[in-house]
């Protein structure tokens, strides 16, 4: 990872400027110090009390788009790798076609400078899987609102590294020792910092940074840049 420079206020770190290093934090702090766990979970079944409501309603609609979009069902589950590596069933609302795994295959099969971006990122700028109504749900991030039962169940946390599949953990490298000590995020500092526009480096860079430089501001700060990275959809896809 690259040198890291000062940063001189808790607000900035949830808006680092895009390539900047990032601040060196001791190891004791931010969420590895004894009892932030427990803050961060009453702020966590807080908001989704306060956000279930209007949630809900949307969901509402958000279901009816898909089921009049394409065939399948609504929800989508796929395993992810948690905190201390234990596997969880994150849930989202279904953005693709059903038979996504092997459509997936075949474009890769065809065109070798997706299969290279997909072995970089394991995502994919233009994905052939992605349905009318999951590309405007994956470009605002609404189909991300059913992680809210994962935040109830306490497999994730609203603010925290974004989950990654078992596959992605040797390319966080040592990294991954801290993403396992935490809760992953329904958003995250990743988020609001360039997303899929970034190198998966800097994601790794990123979500270390966030556990050791944790505090409440800092999660609050996320939480208002991802209100304006929703509206803007940028690096989302």
């Amino acid at each position: 990872m690259s040198s890291l420079s000062p940063i001189p206020a808790p607000f900035e770190i949830a808006r680092p400027r895009r390539g900047a290093a990032l601040a060196p934090v001791p190891l004791a702090t931010g969420l590895l110090r004894t009892g932030t766990h427990r803050v961060k979970r009453f702020c966590d079944l807080l908001l989704v009390a306060l956000l279930a409501p209007p949630a809900a309603l949307l969901g509402i609609l958000i279901a009816l788009a898909i089921r009049l979009d394409s065939p399948g069902p609504v929800f989508f589950r796929h395993t992810r790798a948690g905190k201390a590596r234990l596997p969880f069933g994150l849930w989202k609302f279904r953005t693709m076609v059903e038979d996504a795994g092997a459509r997936l295959e075949e474009h890769l099969r065809r065109n070798p400078e997706c299969d290279r971006e997909w072995a970089l990122t394991h995502k994919l700028r233009n994905d052939p899987r992605v349905t009318r109504v999951g590309r405007f749900l994956r470009k605002t991030s609404l189909d991300e609102l059913p992680q809210f039962w994962n935040v109830l169940k306490g497999d994730m946390s609203m603010v925290g590294p974004r989950p990654i599949v078992f596959e992605e953990i040797p390319k966080y490298g040592s990294g991954f020792a801290l993403y396992a000590q935490v809760l992953p995020g329904v958003t995250g500092l990743w988020q609001v910092s360039g997303r899929n526009d970034t190198h998966y480096s800097r994601r790794v860079e990123l979500d270390c940074h966030y556990v050791r430089a944790w505090n409440a501001a800092l999660d609050f700060g996320i939480l208002l840049r991802t209100v304006a990275v929703m509206i803007r959809g940028r690096g989302a896809y």
